[in-house]
This record gives structure tokens, sequence and C-alpha cells, in this order.
């Protein structure tokens, strides 16, 4: 079975934008709230690769509703 690092970045970030519980444990603990929404107990310091993709996305995503309420000013 493939890994979709891609895959499990948008799946993962939608879970956490949906509830704000998962946001502030996200930001508490990025690695455990990961391994607890994909499932999969990855060994500490490997996941490191996918909560840069979800904080780099969740920060992308917030700019971009940022310039999209102020464009439609």
């Amino acid at each position: 079975m493939a890994f979709d690092l891609k895959k499990t970045i948008d799946d993962t970030v939608k879970k956490i934008k949906d509830d704000p519980k998962i946001m502030e444990k996200f930001q508490k603990n990025p690695e455990k709230t990961i391994e607890g929404i994909i499932g999969i107990d990855i060994p500490d310091g490997q996941v490191d690769g996918i909560i840069k993709g979800v904080k780099a996305k969740i920060t992308t995503d917030k700019v971009g509703d940022i310039l999209g309420g102020i464009l439609k000013k």
C-alpha cells in the first residue's frame, strides 16, 4: 500500500479546520494529533514532514481567506 502524502495532508487539514477542538489539540501536540487522525503510530520525528505540510496548508488557506475578503471589498 502506497502512502499518499498529499492526500494525507489534505485530509488532515480538512479535519483540523472543521473541528476547533482538533485545531486546539494540533496546536498543543501536532505529532500525536496527526497520528490520531491518520490512525498510524509514527515513530517520533518521522511525522515532521506531515506536520510542516499541514501547518503550511493551514497558513496558506488562512492567508487566502484574508486576501479573498480584502479583494471582495
